[in-house]
This record gives C-alpha cells, sequence and structure tokens, in this order.
C-alpha cells in the first residue's frame, strides 16, 4: 500500500509546485489581517485598543452668562473659558468651534448643496427660496480678551476662530480667555436646524431648545492634532471634556431644563413643584407631574415681563445645552441604576400629550437601564426628554419628536417612532457624551453603536417591539443598491450618499450579525462592555473599537471590518448543488481511477468504505436499505477496537450529502443551513466564515444525517443580509414559493 499513500504525496507536491509557478501576486484573501488600514499602535493607543500609559486628552472649563430675549428670539452670552494643556506639546494657539455661523448670512453651507429647478413652486416657498433675505444667525461676536480684560488676537474663519497666543501654551499649563457674543436663534420648524424655537401662533408662545450657543473648544489630539474640520451642516461634533457652570436668565414664568445639577431649586421652582419633584426621586413605577398640563396652559396665557436666573453646575461633561417655555408640562421618574438612583424627566407642551405623557419618561428611563446593562452605569444624576420636535442630543439632555392627533389619539407608527427617537437620543449619553468619539470624522461611532443598543432596548421596552432598522434584513435593499451611490462606513460624515443607512442603519446591522450570528451575545456582551469601560470619558478612534472587540473575545475579525466597514460589497451565498451518497464497500471508478493512475489495481486497494452517489451507473438501489454497520469491513473494525457498551454509543449516519456552495456575493459570511428532514424534525448547522479562507468563489461540505433530508435552507431567519435569497434552498421548487415569501420579507 505503499504506492498508494505515495500518491497522496505526489499530488500535494504537484499542486503546490503548480500554485509556485504562477505569477505572483499581492495577498488579496479577505481574512488578511488589516495591518495597513489601521494606524500603529502606540503609547497612546494600544495595540490591544486600550488607552495606553501616556494617554493625555484636553480639559476644557466653562463660567456662562446666558440670557434668553423671548421677545426678539435671541442669545446674549458671556463665557470665561479655561484651557488645560494636558498634551506634551506646545500650542502656538487654540482653535473654537463657531457652530452658529453655519446660519450666518455669508455661511458657504448652501452653496455646497446642489439644486435644479423644480417642476413648480407654491407662492410661499417661491417667496422664501427667491425673494426673502437669507436669515441672519451667525454669531456676533463682540469681544475677545484676555483675563486681564486687554484685547485677545483672533481669527474667524467660517464656523472656526483661531485664537492666537501671547506664547506658546506649554504642557501641563492653562489660558483663560473671555468671550461676549449673540445671535439671532432661528426657527427650527421653518428654517431647519439642530437647535432654535418653535412658535405656537394659536397661543403666541415659544418652545426653546438651546444648543451650540456659545463658542466651544475643538478637540486636540495626538490622532487628529487640532479637529478643527469646518461644520458645513451634517456632520456633527468633537469636543473636549471640561466643568461648567452657567445662569441662565429667562422669562419669570418660563420652564427651563439644562445640563448639569440645578443649584438654586428654592428660587426658580415653587414650594408645590419642589414636593412633588421631592416625591418623584422616590417613585420608580411611573412618571410623577411637577407642573401639570392645566398649570402649563394656564401659566402659557400670560406673558412675564419679570425674569429669574438658573442657576447650573455640570461636571466632566463635553457640551452644554437646555430648553426653556412658559408651554412646559414637566414629570419625573427615578430610575434605579444598581446601587444608585437617577431621575429621568421629560418636558413637553399640551400639543406633545399624552403621546409624551404616556411614554416620553419611561423610554428614557428605559434608555438608561439597557445602556447601562450593556456599557457601565450611568454617571450622571439625570436624563432630560425635551418635546423638540427634532431629534438631537447633548449630555443629559436631548430634543425628540412625536405629537399625537388634535383628538390626542395617535397610531401605533407616531408611538413607535417617538419611543424608538427618544431611547436612540437618550442612549447618546453614552454615545458620543461619554465614550467620546469624533464624530465629525467618523459618524458611525456614535450614530451606529448608539442604534445598535437602541434596538436592545426597544426590545426590553415592549415585548414584540417592531424593530425596523438596524436588522441585517432592513440593510439590504441599500447594500445591493448601485455602488456608485454607495460609499464604506469608513468615510467621514459629508462624504455619503445616504446617510441614514450609512451612518446608523449598517453599522447597527453589522453589530447585530456579530452578536446574534458571529460571535454569540456572551463573547461579543463582554468585548462590547470592555470597550466601553476603556474609553469611558476618554477619545477612542475607530481602531481602538475593532481591537478591543478582539483582544476581549480572542477572536479575529479583521475580515468581517474590512468586508462590512471598509468596502460597499455584499452578502450573497447560495446553494449550488447538492449530492447524495450511499455507503458500500465496493470500489468505486473514482477510487480505481486514482488508484490506477499509480499501478495499483482495485484488488490491491485495502479493505475500505466508500461514499457513492445515488446519480452513479454503479449505485444499485439495495443500498438504500443498508446501514454502514451492515458492511463486515466496518464491523471488524469496530469488534476490535470498541467494547460492546461502546458501541452502543456510535451512530453511523446512512446518508450522505455533499454540499455545494458558491457566494455571488463580495463578502464572506457564515453559512447557516438549515436541514429539514423527510420526518419532519430539523437540524442547523453553521459553517464559520473561514470556511471562505481557500477558495472565495465556491465551497464544498459533507453533511452525514442518519435521517433523509427533504429540504435545505441557507440563512433561514434572514440573519446575513444576504441580498438574493432566491438561490437559498434546495431542492428548487418551480414557483419557488419559500424563497419569494423571503424575498418579500426583504422588501419589507
Amino acid at each position: 500500500m505503499r504506492g498508494f499513500y505515495q500518491f497522496l504525496l505526489v499530488s500535494f507536491f504537484i499542486s503546490t509546485t503548480a500554485f509556485a509557478q504562477q505569477n505572483s501576486h499581492y495577498n488579496t484573501s479577505k481574512f488578511r489581517q488589516l495591518k495597513q488600514e489601521l494606524p500603529t499602535p502606540n503609547s497612546q493607543h494600544t495595540a490591544s485598543g486600550a488607552p495606553g500609559y501616556e494617554y493625555t486628552q484636553q480639559q476644557v472649563d466653562y463660567k456662562m452668562d446666558i440670557i434668553l430675549d423671548d421677545e426678539n428670539q435671541r442669545i446674549y452670552g458671556e463665557e470665561t473659558i479655561t484651557y488645560h494643556n494636558n498634551s506634551k506639546d506646545y500650542l502656538d494657539y487654540l482653535w473654537i468651534q463657531l457652530d452658529q455661523n453655519v446660519r450666518a448670512a455669508d455661511s458657504k453651507s448652501p452653496d455646497i448643496r446642489q439644486n435644479t429647478v423644480a417642476p413648480l413652486y407654491t407662492p410661499k416657498i417661491f417667496a422664501k427660496k427667491f425673494m426673502q433675505d437669507k436669515f441672519d444667525g451667525g454669531f456676533k461676536i463682540e469681544y475677545v480678551k484676555n483675563i486681564d480684560n486687554s484685547d485677545a488676537s483672533y481669527m474667524i474663519s467660517r464656523t472656526m476662530m483661531r485664537l492666537n497666543l501671547d506664547k506658546p501654551l506649554a504642557p501641563g499649563t492653562k489660558h483663560s480667555f473671555k468671550i461676549k457674543w449673540w445671535y439671532n436663534i432661528n426657527n427650527h420648524v421653518t428654517q431647519n436646524g439642530r437647535s432654535g424655537f418653535e412658535h405656537f401662533p394659536k397661543d403666541n408662545n415659544n418652545n426653546y431648545v438651546i444648543a451650540q450657543f456659545f463658542p466651544r473648544l475643538c478637540v486636540y489630539d495626538n490622532v487628529e492634532g487640532w479637529q478643527n474640520m469646518q461644520f458645513w451642516g451634517r456632520s456633527e461634533f468633537a469636543l473636549e471634556f471640561g466643568n461648567y457652570h452657567v445662569n441662565i436668565t429667562t422669562p419669570k414664568d418660563h420652564m427651563l431644563g439644562a445640563t448639569g445639577v440645578l443649584l438654586n431649586e428654592e428660587e426658580v421652582l415653587t414650594k408645590t413643584q419642589k414636593s412633588r419633584l421631592d416625591k418623584a426621586k422616590k417613585t420608580f413605577t411611573h412618571p410623577v407631574l411637577i407642573v401639570t398640563q392645566e398649570e402649563a396652559t394656564q401659566n402659557e396665557k400670560q406673558k412675564s415681563k419679570e425674569t429669574k436666573t438658573w442657576k447650573f453646575y455640570a461636571e466632566n461633561v463635553r457640551d452644554y445645552a437646555f430648553a426653556s417655555s412658559r408651554k412646559f408640562i414637566w414629570d419625573a421618574m427615578a430610575v434605579p441604576i444598581n446601587n444608585k438612583t437617577v431621575m429621568a424627566y421629560s418636558y413637553y407642551s399640551k400639543e406633545a400629550n399624552p403621546l409624551y405623557g404616556d411614554h416620553s419618561t419611561r423610554a428614557t428611563a428605559q434608555a438608561l437601564i439597557t445602556y447601562s446593562k450593556h456599557t457601565f452605569d450611568y454617571p450622571y444624576h439625570k436624563a432630560i426628554s425635551v418635546d423638540g420636535q427634532m431629534g438631537m442630543e447633548y449630555p443629559q439632555i436631548c430634543f425628540n419628536p412625536g405629537r399625537p392627533n388634535p383628538d390626542g389619539s395617535y397610531t401605533d407608527r407616531t408611538k413607535y417612532r417617538m419611543i424608538g427617537v427618544t431611547i436612540h437620543e437618550v442612549g447618546h449619553n453614552f454615545f458620543p457624551m461619554i465614550i467620546n468619539s469624533d464624530e465629525r470624522q467618523w459618524t458611525w461611532m456614535d450614530e451606529g453603536l448608539n442604534s445598535f443598543v437602541q434596538m436592545l432596548a426597544q426590545q426590553e421596552y415592549e415585548l414584540n417591539y417592531p424593530l425596523s432598522r438596524g436588522l441585517p434584513k432592513s440593510i439590504v435593499s441599500y447594500m445591493k443598491g448601485d455602488q456608485s451611490k454607495l460609499s464604506p462606513i469608513m468615510s467621514q460624515g459629508e462624504d455619503l450618499y445616504e446617510f441614514g443607512n450609512n451612518a446608523y442603519a449598517k453599522p447597527a446591522a453589522g453589530l447585530w450579525i456579530l452578536r446574534h450570528t458571529i460571535m454569540g451575545p456572551e463573547l461579543f456582551d463582554f468585548a462590547f462592555k470592555t470597550y466601553a469601560k476603556r474609553w469611558k470619558f476618554k477619545h477612542p478612534t475607530p481602531a481602538d473599537f475593532f481591537r478591543t472587540m478582539e483582544d476581549a473575545s480572542a477572536m479575529d475579525l479583521d475580515w468581517f471590518w474590512r468586508g462590512w466597514f471598509y468596502t460597499t460589497g455584499n452578502n450573497d451565498i447560495g446553494i449550488k448543488e447538492v449530492k447524495k451518497y450511499y455507503v458500500t464497500d465496493k470500489p468505486t471508478e473514482k477510487a480505481i481511477k486514482m488508484a490506477k493512475k499509480y499501478g495499483i489495481t482495485a484488488e490491491q486497494l485495502p479493505p475500505s468504505l466508500y461514499l457513492i452517489s445515488e446519480k452513479s451507473e454503479q449505485f444499485s438501489k439495495e443500498l438504500k436499505n443498508k446501514k454502514p454497520e451492515d458492511f463486515k469491513v466496518l464491523n471488524d473494525y469496530l469488534n476490535a477496537n470498541f467494547s460492546s457498551e461502546e458501541k452502543q454509543q456510535i451512530k453511523a449516519p446512512k446518508y450522505f450529502y455533499e454540499l455545494t456552495f458558491n457566494k455571488p456575493g463580495d463578502l464572506v459570511m457564515p453559512i447557516i443551513v438549515e436541514f429539514e428532514f423527510e420526518d419532519g424534525t430539523k437540524d442547523r448547522k453553521q459553517y464559520p466564515a473561514q470556511i471562505w479562507r481557500l477558495n472565495d468563489k465556491e465551497v464544498t461540505k459533507v453533511y452525514p444525517s442518519s435521517k433523509a433530508i427533504k429540504n435545505i435552507t441557507i440563512d433561514p431567519d434572514l440573519e446575513t443580509a444576504d441580498v438574493d435569497v432566491m438561490n437559498n434552498s434546495w431542492p428548487r421548487k418551480k414557483d419557488n414559493s419559500f424563497n419569494i415569501f423571503k424575498q418579500k420579507q426583504l422588501k419589507n
């Protein structure tokens, strides 16, 4: 038999020699490591994905006095900024963000957006588009001064201001300066925007949701240097942590919610409101009204000429925002986060009730509970949801949509949209308000990760919550779209064709696949939580996330990051062919031909078992009724090597199926196969994505079975974003009803 085994060695030599004689090429395997794509690890961002021993980040503290002018819809502000240089670099200047300048009369943001002549214009749209002056909402800087009140040197470049320092700011030192400004507040309903006011003509009042309202420092780090990329209106913000002392003066009859701890409750709240708030702090089952709808409705009928000042202190936050109105209803509920109580608040006008009263505070509480479970305990004392009729987030406060019909009724669609956005925006407290990624550069790191955890929170909020965006099946239509209109996830936010799919849905779907299909919840959850804890109150990069997920799970996921995040490829795996085999002890044509090539006759082959296709000419029908143990050659082996007890534990399969899978799609993914047997039972087998490592087009597996198979289906639960399920089943039915049904599921 020496010649037979020599045949195997020679075959291997021939195949490897033939490979060596081919033209050389670069490593194009989809399983090659991400060495070229990821930045080189260093002492600040390590190879494990953790912050290094030399990791530093800057701190910026603010003291602000703000006046909300309700009569003229303006914000007036004065601030003292203290910048702490914790880096090892000398800084010649500081960069400051002036985000409101995106709405300045001379803003370039409208000029970069393409437009064409519309088929028709209503008089209102025509007048707004072609006849009215541009709204001037940019910052009006009254002065920039050094701390000694001398004039500071500065230059404004659109949405950025460069503060020129008299001498470089040395490592370990700090610099304080002052800015005074004002701006016209935009109507965010008619003029759009991430903050502004909403006007209510019936009672002639305004709801204010105010953010990006003060000049604030850009991030400086060892990854980007100064993150001073211009703000064009879409990609969001990169900010430093700091402490805020903020005084906000409003009309006396306004109710206000803001980032930070309210320091003067006794001055701005009535005794009744304080008493109700104290009750809410001990109520964990339902929201308690601090300001009722009746009280808010009465309040909006008269406009006070007097003012009051709300005083807040916020520690270790990266931004600041507030909401104010005389129309606000206010409710509150206590939320248990391990051994700590956090308050969930909602501020809303009567127009948003009862939808907000039914769900806003409860959804806020659910977000805090679920996100804390999957990341870290929420560190702040409160989280606020505001009837802002947009979706926007800031530390401890967010502005959300959702209003019922005039009669108070609302559809499930309105309800679930409001709950989903509320959970999403409250969840932003974790991503990126605490896990402080660079939104302007990598939108997916806050929106995508947040959208993923949002789905987990929604599932916990209500049994059978109707998830939509973020499931793998929901991203299929996008991924199989026109490649010229797709961008990799790893693209800067301004360069995306489909912002929502690219920044929110596809990253969320990818994480869903990782958790539920590739890694499993136990491994994924530990790694995800490790990333969150490592980068809490720090500035992570994409590499830190990718490396931590692998470091904490012992799984090589470079193939997944490359395909899902760095390319626009899609997944399509099909069943090309299925062959059914039976056991025989007679040499098959295939075996005889192989032996003959090296001078071995069929008679010289050792006693063996062979698998023969039922489509083979040598196949005999009696083999269908035989079991492997019916053959003497197998029985002799079993008797010689196993005891009677051991033999009883051995189960020999009767049928053998050779499955050939092909991959028209570009991505590699696990192959999830469901087998339905003739007796109605089912079995599943998942082949890891690494099955494609040596052949990116086609792979073959043998599946032994004690029962005959009736149907085979790939990805039966639509787990892998397979873009074409029409090739996912065997045998092919004439009407292909199963796959047509699955195709409809994908469309829905």
